[in-house]
């Protein structure tokens, strides 16, 4: 969650995308009718709330102030919570900063911190046992709602810890503050709780000294893991829970704002699931006026989700979903892929190519005279560089440090539009640090190159692609937006010899971005 100013900034900067108004997005019914639970499935639902905020988060207020707050953002997760059982839904998962707001001081937000015993403490019931922790009205509540719900419930809420003198990263106030997301089991006991460990301009709060690596069981699906919002683009604990703890179900509450063409909220945690061949549970919160919106159900293989820019309403969405994800999708940190069918080769003359046997590398050149001449645009903060894409079918390739991309496509529709397929490889260092490598095609702003790497979300032009580059690290997420903020999944993709590629023919709405979206985590 982002300080005002840089809302103020970011919300400057995407409201000068001229089709940056969104209408509904949905492939679900707010509530989807589901007969039983077929073998192999369980039912899972999402809530992207607008929460009802405080009038000034900065001022200061008294506890029994803040919890009549905090009570009516609770009055409509129960309401969510009543529709979603009568559906047969056994976990929920509710956003970050939906109960209280954002926005806070450290000392403003005091008042709305409750207290979160340790695990060691023993097995805790707080609807049940009420009295047995002072400052828990909200886990109380929380509690309550799972038992009424029969389901488990996932929640993002602000938490307290005392310390003292003798801890020597104790915060002069002698308190620990964290972004905290609470799990309780259908019968309303506390599970887990995972402290956010990437913060985002979240003044209010601390960083824990070590990473929460939380984890729980369920009985319809096996285990879960926990983490929130900007955790996702960062090695701990987003992918330590995928490779270390086996888990193949992520409950993700985020107050994401939104950023194309790369970093909108539904684009990463489709990539997430996609290439970690897991299902994710993502709730965000809804604040059009702050670019935030974007919330879904995300298989490896399908997505529901709901993405609106004009409703002031929140959202909720119910999916049935496999407890074991498909396992013809390989994870990417394997280093390893399914290839599905054969694929187009290219130039063993490549300077890239590091043998013929590489699929991309043995056949007649396709690189040399003919390529556009390329050009510098700036796209998500970073020095993209581009080469434009005129024709209506080709080869490009463009390239930046260590990292080459490129594409092989055939467009279906030439609207006028101008397309750029482009590259990045360094350091990203605005809202936030970390080392990126990537290659996308993207539809531009308009007809000139500088306004490639503008936020567009409509498009008219039907591709087929196959895109790919030779990254350096083993972490590529496979982005595909089309017209109107809807998704699709890819056709193909993974690695090939030293190159990770995905591969798509047959869109269904005109292309807005395909791009692989590396992480290099060691470098950040």
């Amino acid at each position: 969650m982002a300080d005002l100013s840089v809302l103020h900034r970011f919300i400057a900067h995407i409201m000068l995308g001229a089709s940056y108004k969104l209408g509904l997005l949905l492939l679900c019914h707010q509530v989807i009718s589901l007969e039983g639970h077929p073998e192999g499935h369980y039912v899972a639902a999402i809530y992207e709330h607008r929460s009802v905020l405080s009038p000034d988060s900065t001022a200061l207020t008294d506890r029994e102030s803040a919890l009549r707050l905090m009570n009516q953002n609770l009055d409509l997760y129960e309401e969510q919570i009543v529709a979603a059982a009568k559906e047969g839904v056994q976990i929920i998962v509710f956003p970050e900063d939906g109960i209280h707001g954002f926005n806070f001081t450290r000392d403003s937000i005091y008042p709305f911190l409750d207290f979160v015993p340790s695990l060691q403490s023993g097995k805790w019931n707080p609807c049940l046992e009420p009295h047995r922790f002072s400052d828990t009205e909200v886990l109380q509540r929380l509690s309550c709602m799972a038992i009424k719900g029969h389901m488990f419930l996932v929640a993002n809420l602000g938490t307290k810890q005392p310390c003292n003198s003798s801890d020597p990263r104790c915060p002069p106030d002698g308190r620990y503050q964290f972004n905290t997301d609470v799990v309780f089991s259908d019968s309303g006991t506390f599970v887990t709780s995972y402290r956010k460990q990437n913060l985002y301009f979240e003044y209010a709060f601390d960083t824990p000294s070590q990473v929460d690596h939380s984890t729980f069981d369920t009985p319809f699906a096996g285990k879960f893991g926990v983490f929130t919002c900007f955790d996702i683009l960062f090695f701990e604990p987003a992918v330590s829970l995928v490779r270390d703890y086996g888990v193949k179900h992520i409950v993700f509450p985020a107050a994401w704002m939104n950023q194309l063409p790369l970093l909108a909220s539904i684009e990463i945690q489709q990539a997430f699931a996609v290439a970690f061949n897991v299902n994710v549970l993502a709730a965000n919160i809804h604040h059009p006026s702050l670019g935030m919106t974007g919330s879904g159900i995300h298989t490896p293989r399908k997505s529901f989700w709901y993405h609106d820019m004009e409703s002031l309403e929140g959202k909720l969405i119910i999916a049935q979903i496999p407890k074991n994800p498909p396992e013809d999708v390989d994870l990417l940190w394997n280093g390893t892929s399914r290839i599905y069918e054969s694929h187009r080769k290219f130039s063993s003359e490549d300077p890239n190519c590091e043998n013929d046997a590489d699929v991309h590398c043995s056949e007649s050149p396709k690189w040399s005279q003919k390529m556009p001449p390329s050009f510098h645009s700036e796209m998500m903060y970073d020095n993209f560089t581009f080469v434009p894409v005129w024709e209506n079918q080709g080869s490009l390739r463009v390239c930046a440090n260590s990292l080459c991309c490129y594409l092989d496509y055939q467009r279906h529709v030439l609207s006028g539009d101008l397309y750029a397929l482009g590259v990045f490889d360094g350091l990203h260092t605005v809202n936030g640090r970390y080392y990126v490598q990537v290659c996308a095609l993207v539809k531009c702003g308009g007809l000139h190159v500088e306004t490639c790497g503008q936020e567009i979300s409509n498009a008219a032009d039907t591709f087929n692609f196959h895109l790919w580059g030779n990254f350096s690290t083993s972490f590529v997420f496979p982005i595909l937006l089309t017209s109107g903020m809807t998704l699709e999944s890819p056709g193909q993709l993974g690695w090939e010899g030293n190159h990770y590629f995905m591969r798509k023919n047959q869109l269904s709405s005109g292309l807005v971005t395909a791009a692989l979206y590396g992480r290099w985590y060691e470098r950040d």
